[in-house]
């Protein structure tokens, strides 16, 4: 059996020789010692020199082993180097921190530096060389020593990733990779085809966002035109230009207030002086934050004029024609003068003028009653045109939605939620509008008081508002009363989360927003407490006006609605409204309303229905929607989440999938169809035809009590536009588990 195995590397075996040859050299020595015979001793060294002419033939045979390997090595490394150079991408290998393969690609990105790449250079250093080269525009994040992640521990994987720009709008994406203890690998990927996409594509988006905000504005019955932090027009409607009867070239983007109220002062358009110096404009806005002003135009015509500043520091400016209401004043006040007169000459002649004084008194009334309905004339025209209004919106919060999610990881999700929060303002603003039209209507319907479970309504508002809540940095808690009172459940609903929305956007980061209620007496009180700016007393009057906001409120925390809206619902249902506050320690809102003698039904949509839904949704969905861009929007949420979904434009193509042989899940229906017709008439003609209860959500804009209860007598769910996804996918789910027995609404 050999000593040394052949197996085993020459660097290796050289060193075993080594020590056997030592030993018997020291054994030989030792022998001498012992005194052993010549003949022994001369026997020895002939077996040892045999011994050594076989080892140095082995080293030999290794040293020969070695230069082979030396030459199979330099093979290896010039087939590397014609490898790298084929490479589309740039590579380098750095061993032990140097410079040790690179191709020329990675070597020639930054002409001006290419020279000083060379073997050896420490990765530090070439990162060095990269901040010093004129060819380098920008990165996404601060080139830095990579020496801190690349420790001694650390394992292999992705070290760091940078995007660069060079110079003629050049990108690539920089990847440090760590190959093992020793190595590592830098990769220069070209991506300038994907951020040349992206930007136009990002172009598109914002274009898109412009058409859909003009389109809003053009069907709005007030003007309105927005001015930029430095008083330049942005954004105008037809209504605007009409009011003023300015003309297009004097209102284009970019046109200076200062040009603008020049060119009406020239024209003889107004003759306000004092409204027409654009320093009082700046002096009222910087100081009370909004301009309310009525004025007389040169056309004969009466106008409101209010303007309101903006997040960005920018304003908004509306107009109303208030010429009837402003006649119709005017004209009562000389009838009253003038009846006065004749009242006071007639108590002279009391009994041959007593059937005059009634038909002055009837005469009265009814023009009293003709100026009312001149003043209420704009809002009942902008709450029956609530559905047209709410179409665009409902349409652009689910697009924006999917792309929400479709962009999830990539540097387009920022840019995609600024949209979803600019969206998300202008629905909570019609909202209000629409609101206070609705509630000041003479429509009996406005509110429906009925028994409404008060604890579950609050831990529905706190669950929606507890992502702004956490977002702004502010504590939101909830102590539900398990309480039934009675009230109107959307207005109660609206005003709950109103007053949880103000007390958050008032609040500091840190602070604390509580939600909770009490019973006390006959009255369930509920409060919502806050460690936010506090309230002047001089304030607390007029807050509950329309655009109304506390003296200490700061720019951009919304146009003063919400609490016009929860006094007027408050009014008309007869709740008590309460505010107590003081400046920097908070404030607390609170209702009390009548508590009902009622016990909870089983079956309470509430209770029954979880407010989100993380299941799959495996469902195939019949989509009847007339608006060819919400039926889009729908589509592509619902897919989304995973339904199987068949679109149609009206009712009668839903009749002919069925035909064909389509049998959906659940069907939902828009209220408001084509040429009359109605989500209940196709709801109900599918029925008849599949010959089952078909379970069924109707969508709409449209929120009267009629609607909703000839869709409970139809069992057909109601749901209201703009649709929430947090409430539409928990409804659909529960909705077809239940098979159609949908005998609720959600708000």
């Amino acid at each position: 059996m050999s000593v040394i195995d052949a197996s085993q590397p020459p660097e290796v075996r050289l060193e075993r020789q080594e020590r056997i040859i030592a030993a018997l050299m020291r054994r030989a020595d030792r022998q001498n010692e012992l005194s052993l015979s010549a003949y022994s001793a001369f026997q020895s060294a002939i077996e040892l020199q045999a011994q050594v002419a076989a080892k140095t033939r082995d080293l030999e045979r290794a040293a020969s082993e070695l230069e082979s390997m030396r030459g199979d090595r330099e093979r290896t490394r010039r087939n590397l180097h014609e490898a790298l150079s084929a490479m589309h991408e740039g590579f380098a290998l750095f061993t032990e921190g140097r410079l040790d393969i690179c191709n020329d690609l990675f070597r020639n990105l930054l002409p001006d530096i290419a020279e000083r790449v060379k073997m050896g250079l420490s990765l530090d250093g070439y990162f060095e060389l990269m901040v010093q080269s004129r060819y380098l525009v920008s990165t996404d994040r601060k080139i830095h020593r990579p020496a801190v992640p690349m420790g001694d521990d650390s394992e292999a994987g992705i070290v760091m990733s940078i995007l660069i720009e060079i110079s003629g709008d050049i990108w690539y994406q920089l990847g440090l990779q760590r190959t093992s203890s020793d190595n590592v690998v830098l990769l220069l990927t070209d991506i300038t085809p994907i951020v040349r996409r992206n930007r136009s594509e990002r172009k598109t988006l914002i274009d898109r966002q412009a058409d859909y905000l003009q389109a809003v504005f053009e069907h709005m019955s007030s003007g309105v035109c927005t001015f930029s932090p430095e008083g330049a027009v942005m954004m105008q409607n037809r209504q605007f230009r009409h009011l003023l009867d300015v003309p297009i070239s004097e209102l284009g983007r970019g046109t200076t207030l200062e040009r603008l109220l020049a060119f009406m002062q020239a024209k003889a358009l107004i003759r306000d002086n004092a409204f027409l110096e654009v320093a009082n404009w700046r002096e009222q806005l910087k100081k009370a934050g909004w301009l309310r002003r009525r004025v007389r135009h040169g056309k004969g015509r009466v106008l409101d004029v209010q303007a309101n500043t903006l997040p960005d520091g920018g304003f908004l400016v509306e107009l109303k024609d208030v010429t009837l209401e402003t006649r119709a004043t005017e004209m009562l006040e000389n009838r009253v003068m003038e009846r006065t007169a004749e009242l006071t000459r007639a108590n002279a002649r009391l009994t041959e003028q007593f059937e005059q004084k009634a038909r002055v008194e009837e005469e009265l009334r009814l023009a009293k009653e003709r100026a009312e309905a001149a003043v209420s004339s704009k809002t009942r025209f902008l709450a029956a045109a609530s559905h047209d209004l709410l179409q665009p919106i409902n349409a652009a919060k689910l697009l924006i939605s999917t792309l929400q999610e479709a962009a999830q990881g990539s540097h387009l999700l920022p840019m995609v939620d600024r949209l979803h929060r600019a969206f998300s303002s202008t629905e909570q603003l019609l909202h209000a509008l629409l609101d206070i039209s609705r509630l000041d209507s003479a429509d009996p319907d406005a509110v429906t008081p009925s028994e409404v479970n008060l604890g579950a309504m609050m831990e529905s508002v706190f669950a929606d508002q507890l992502p702004l809540a956490e977002a702004k940095g502010v504590r939101l808690d909830v102590v539900p009363a398990h309480v039934f009172v009675r009230s109107d459940p959307v207005y109660l609903h609206r005003s709950i989360q109103n007053l949880v929305v103000n007390a958050i956007q008032y609040t500091e980061a840190g602070g604390r927003v509580l939600l909770g209620a009490r019973r006390r007496g006959a009255c369930a009180v509920l409060e919502v407490w806050d460690t936010g700016i506090g309230i002047r007393r001089a304030d607390q009057a007029r807050i509950f006006d329309e655009f109304a906001r506390a003296g200490e409120a700061r720019v951009g925390t919304g146009m003063g609605l919400g609490l016009s809206v929860v006094d007027r619902a408050c009014r008309h249902l007869g709740h008590a409204l309460g505010v107590r506050s003081a400046p920097g320690r908070g404030s607390v809102f609170s209702i009390a309303m009548e508590v009902m003698d009622w016990q909870a039904r089983r079956g309470d949509p509430v209770v029954m229905i979880p407010a989100t839904s993380e299941g799959p949704f495996d469902h195939d969905v019949l989509v009847i929607e007339n608006d060819a861009d919400v039926l889009f929007a729908f589509a592509e949420r619902l897919r989304l989440w995973g339904a199987r979904v068949t679109g149609v434009g009206s009712g009668a193509e839903a009749l002919a999938r069925l035909a064909e042989g389509v049998r959906p899940d659940i069907v939902l229906a828009d209220y408001h169809l084509d040429v009359g017709a109605t989500g209940l008439n196709a709801v109900a003609a599918l029925r008849d035809i599949c010959g089952q209860h078909l379970p069924a959500i109707l969508v709409t804009a449209n929120r009267s009590e009629a609607l909703r209860r000839e869709a409970a007598r139809a069992d057909i769910a109601v749901i209201s536009k703009p649709v929430k996804l947090s409430h539409l996918r928990p409804l659909i789910d529960w909705a077809v588990r239940h098979g159609g027995d949908t005998d609720k609404s959600l708000k």
